[in-house]
């Protein structure tokens, strides 16, 4: 039988899906490399100096990553690759941040010739202090910046200079939830907590936890502030997640709500435990101006900073969080992909990956719905084919999207899925509202008041209404426990992370049938084909397959099954 892999010497890797060994392959190639394409038969993947330091960090060894290869490649592993893998593998760790007694800052490493070239090297220059005895001193002022610099050059540097221990809060997670079920942490929040503190020491205690969603991220963050003791800063996507993460809060701890403080647009509480919006960090008067609520980060002599949705987070929060390096750091995402590249960033300034379980795994342990993934392309009416042949390229992505003829495929699923909790979810306002009109169905949007958005939500999880049509407010961080339908009608061009977000609305775990249909609908021999492709690409490294139907075969599909 002939093994799945091809590795190249270019380090692009090709994995032939049909193979039988092809499911065991990418389990363990989607560690360490990332994929780039995902067509029908050969899936492409890439070996970066980024994915092998996060295979590091999260202990794999170039031993391991260069077996795993052996084990399933076709050929002979180019001698290049193995050497660029031992080469970037080595490098994680061998270079560290350390803090002597009298708090002094500085480089070490066994490795002379590393720090002869980082003290010569432009980029890390400013960030000095002084070189003397083997050692780099840094400014102290710039230990966010100076591992920025190092990464950029190819020196993934291992923090060990230690954290502020912040003022201490301590807690207790309930036995029995306020709703009166019973409540522990899951063996795999559990090993993630205990895995990004390390037990208190200076190796843990910043860095990313990567779960889908559905898996509980919220509940890690609070396992993580309980081990930590300390009052917490909570940075979330919008003042829905702030509402959510208290409710989490109020109903898994003995925390009581008058020291929890929410920081918006509407409310200014800094309380032992704050939650705030990524927006009110970034607000600033005037362009260019100061950000007027940058005073939060030392409202409070904060013991951590937890950063949900940390694939989302904008570049100002980077910059402020540069100056940030002296408290323990835990960013939560169900995907490292960002669609601006600043992965480097999420890695040198809130930590390096520190657990990762893959998607499949906890849908086969029914901690997450399985989920099936299915493709309807529709044609488009002469007209429209007409117009979008002459529109430039955002027009025609535009025209694509909101295809007319994606309201049949809307019915067809709404009729086949007619006792289920289903969200239709799209980009483009105009369409939404035509879809809202023509089923009937209420629609939220990121102008619907917030009061009438819970109104609505609540709704929808005590099966008041079945259905709702939403917009990019609920790409993330909502919770809808019962929905285990989505149609996805447009999106934002190739975004790998929105296709994860969306996916992850219907993925919590469910009653007794614990399965969640993901509907993409697509227009045929468009460019939306080709952005579709790309949005598939984090999801098909999970595991998961699309299906893929023209609309006239998705109706014969229906049609047989009330046949038989």
């Amino acid at each position: 039988m002939s093994k799945p892999l091809i590795v190249q010497s270019d380090k692009t890797m090709l994995l032939e899906v049909d193979n039988p060994e092809f499911e065991a392959c990418q389990l363990v190639v989607s560690k360490f490399a990332e994929l780039e394409k995902s067509p029908e038969y050969l899936h492409t993947y890439r070996i970066s100096p980024l994915s092998l330091w996060n295979a590091a960090s999260i202990k794999m060894s170039a031993d391991e990553i260069v077996e795993c290869l052996e084990k399933y490649s076709r050929y002979s592993v180019p001698k290049n690759v193995v050497n660029e893998i031992k080469e970037q593998i080595g490098r994680y760790g061998k270079v560290k941040l350390v803090k002597e007694e009298n708090g002094d800052l500085c480089i070490i490493s066994n490795e002379k010739g590393f720090l002869q070239e980082i003290s010569n090297h432009r980029a890390v220059q400013p960030y000095i202090e002084k070189t003397e005895n083997d050692k780099i001193y840094i400014k102290k002022e710039f230990r966010g910046h100076i591992k920025q610099a190092l990464i950029k050059i190819g020196f993934p540097v291992e923090d060990l200079a230690g954290y502020d221990e912040g003022n201490k809060y301590g807690f207790n997670l309930r036995p029995t939830t306020k709703s009166g079920r019973k409540f522990g942490m899951r063996d795999y929040q559990r090993a993630s907590v205990e895995v990004f503190h390390a037990g208190g020491g200076n190796e843990g205690g910043s860095g990313v936890v990567v779960l889908p969603c559905g898996a509980g991220k919220t509940i890690v963050g609070i396992g993580v502030m309980q081990i930590v003791g300390a009052e917490t800063l909570i940075l979330v996507t919008n003042t829905l997640s702030i509402r959510q993460w208290k409710n989490e809060i109020l109903d898994k701890t003995d925390i009581p709500e008058s020291d929890i403080g929410e920081y918006s647009g509407e409310v200014k509480e800094i309380k032992p435990i704050t939650i705030a919006t990524y927006n009110i960090l970034t607000h600033r008067k005037k362009k260019g101006g100061d950000f007027t609520h940058f005073h939060l980060f030392s409202a409070n002599n904060w013991g951590l900073i937890v950063y949900d949705e940390v694939h989302l987070l904008p570049a100002p929060v980077f910059r402020m969080t540069s100056e940030l390096q002296a408290k323990r750091r835990l960013g939560l995402t169900a995907t490292l992909v960002r669609e601006d590249g600043l992965e480097e960033d999420v890695f040198s300034l809130i930590g390096p990956k520190k657990y990762d379980v893959p998607w499949k795994e906890l849908e086969s342990k029914s901690w997450i719905a399985e989920a099936k993934c299915k493709e309807i392309r529709v044609s488009m009416e002469d007209d429209l084919r007409m117009r979008y042949s002459i529109a430039d390229d955002r027009e025609k992505f535009r025209l694509a999207s909101e295809n007319p003829e994606k309201l049949k495929a809307i019915g067809m699923i709404m009729k086949k899925h007619s006792e289920s909790h289903l969200l239709v979810i799209g980009q483009y306002i105009n369409q939404l509202e035509e879809i809202s009109k023509t089923f009937k169905i209420p629609l939220i949007t990121g102008k619907t008041p917030l009061g009438e958005r819970q109104e609505l939500y609540d709704a929808f999880r005590s099966g008041r209404i079945k259905s709702l049509v939403v917009s990019k407010v609920a790409n993330f961080s909502i919770d809808l426990p019962d929905a285990n339908i989505a149609i996805q009608v447009s999106g934002t061009f190739g975004s790998r992370q929105e296709e994860a977000q969306r996916l992850g609305r219907i993925l919590r775990p469910k009653g007794e049938d614990n399965t969640a249909v993901f509907y993409s609908l697509i227009s045929r021999d468009t460019n939306e084909e080709r952005f579709g492709q790309n949005r598939q690409l984090f999801l098909t490294e999970q595991g998961y397959e699309y299906e893929i139907y023209t609309l006239d075969q998705f109706r014969e599909s229906l049609e047989e099954k009330v046949g038989a």
